[in-house]
């Protein structure tokens, strides 16, 4: 599967694009980053069959998918180069509790993203090509959880030692993979674009895997990503 970009909207959205980087302090590069990884992990609710920025069809949601900071994500609306892109995510720590919580087994998910986190001033998904976010990563994967497809236990914890049992924020280590490895992959309903959505979308089933150092480049779209 393929995307191609509607020519005949360019200048509404280089003007789209403009708009967006006058609200950067200064002017950022997209973030390289190479096919695997350290990054942080965060999680965010995705209402099962919501179309999100990348304009994946609904029925991925019944799979683990997440969505990608905005500077890695390469884009500020609508979809960017890494929509489609398949990682396996592995839990290493929950680096903000206090003594720092460290599984004793290992947690695995491979997600597909398919969805956009707006970069701002502070939060996880506020790294740039300048500096990481507060945890040390370039990138950050906004996991759609609580899912159907996750179990409940996939993120441990000891509520005995610590009065909680989400961390919230995790270190975990990322690999690009092919999406054959993502649930989904065999459930054509859950593979490509929605069409017709009004702006240009773009999902790919199983895109190519990273080059040894992805340099991703801007989408000049001007649909604003729901979160």
């Amino acid at each position: 599967m393929s995307c191609a970009i509607d020519l005949s909207s360019i200048y509404s959205r280089i003007l789209s694009f403009l708009v967006f980087l006058s609200f950067l302090p200064t002017t950022q590069a997209w973030i390289q980053y190479p096919p695997s990884g350290h990054a942080t992990m965060t999680h965010y609710s995705l209402p099962t069959g919501f179309i999100a920025a990348c304009g994946c069809t609904p029925n991925s949601t019944y799979y683990p998918t997440a969505a990608l900071s905005q500077m890695a994500y390469g884009s500020s609306t609508s979809y960017g180069p890494a929509c489609g892109q398949c990682f396996e995510l592995t839990l290493l720590d929950a680096f903000t509790a206090n003594p720092r919580f460290y599984p004793n087994t290992t947690q695995s998910v491979v997600v597909k993203i398919t969805d956009l986190c707006p970069l701002s001033k502070s939060g996880w998904c506020n790294a740039t090509s300048s500096g990481p976010n507060a945890g040390g990563g370039y990138l950050n994967f906004d996991l759609a959880w609580p899912s159907t497809s996750i179990p409940n236990s996939f993120f441990p914890s000891d509520a005995t030692l610590y009065g909680f049992t989400d961390f919230g924020v995790w270190n975990v280590s990322y690999q690009s993979v092919s999406c054959q490895e993502w649930q989904g992959y065999t459930n054509q309903t859950a593979l490509g674009s929605v069409a017709d959505l009004g702006y240009t979308s773009c999902c790919p089933n199983n895109p190519v895997l990273l080059n040894p150092l992805r340099t991703v480049h801007p989408n000049l779209t001007n649909h604003a990503a729901g979160r």
